[in-house]
């Protein structure tokens, strides 16, 4: 997607419209958002290993957080299949290096190395990465997205207003002295 990120209209009546499109049309929008259903599904049974583990701890920190809604399941299972990527494409690159040599066969038919490459797994754990972190910035579960969802709560001012109606009135008049 283009260009900015659409903001929640909710999230625009609580930061006070800072558009000025009038606090009846974002409420207007805020009532024809759709809503999904609360809760991520159970891990699926295919997933194994790292995949499983990353899963379940997104998943607990996305209810932890209050923002686990049951449509948002498929793409936990895609970036914990990408954390499972990233997991094994490190291991790989450690045991046999970043670069690994080319071969080709000579006149005799034996195997040469003829140059170096960048090992194919350095691009499969990039790949991975980039869609952990999509996935992470659009879940909040990074720290400047965090930053983004932090909202203050409204104020509820008929609180404010029955507090200080509530309050026992005070004599303010000023009298002058000598008088």
């Amino acid at each position: 997607m283009r260009g900015r990120k659409p903001v929640d209209p909710g999230l625009q009546v609580v930061s006070g419209d800072p558009r000025k499109l009038g606090a009846r049309k974002l409420e207007a929008k805020a009532a024809a958002v759709p809503q999904a259903q609360d809760g991520l599904p159970p891990c699926p049974r295919y997933l194994k290993g790292y995949a499983r583990g990353a899963y379940n701890f997104y998943r607990r920190e996305l209810q932890r957080m209050d923002v686990d809604r049951r449509p948002d399941g498929h793409a936990l299972e895609c970036a914990a299949l990408a954390y499972e990527d990233i997991v094994v494409s490190s291991k790989l690159i450690g045991k046999q290096g970043r670069i690994i040599p080319k071969r080709a066969r000579d006149a005799n038919g034996n195997f040469v190395v003829v140059g170096l490459a960048a090992h194919p797994a350095t691009r499969q754990r990039n790949a991975a990465m980039l869609i952990l972190r999509a996935f992470a910035a659009e879940f909040g579960l990074t720290p400047t997205s965090r930053l983004r969802l932090s909202v203050e709560p409204p104020d509820d001012q008929e609180d404010d207003l029955f507090a200080l109606l509530s309050q026992p009135r005070l004599n303010r008049r000023v009298f002058p002295e000598g008088a």
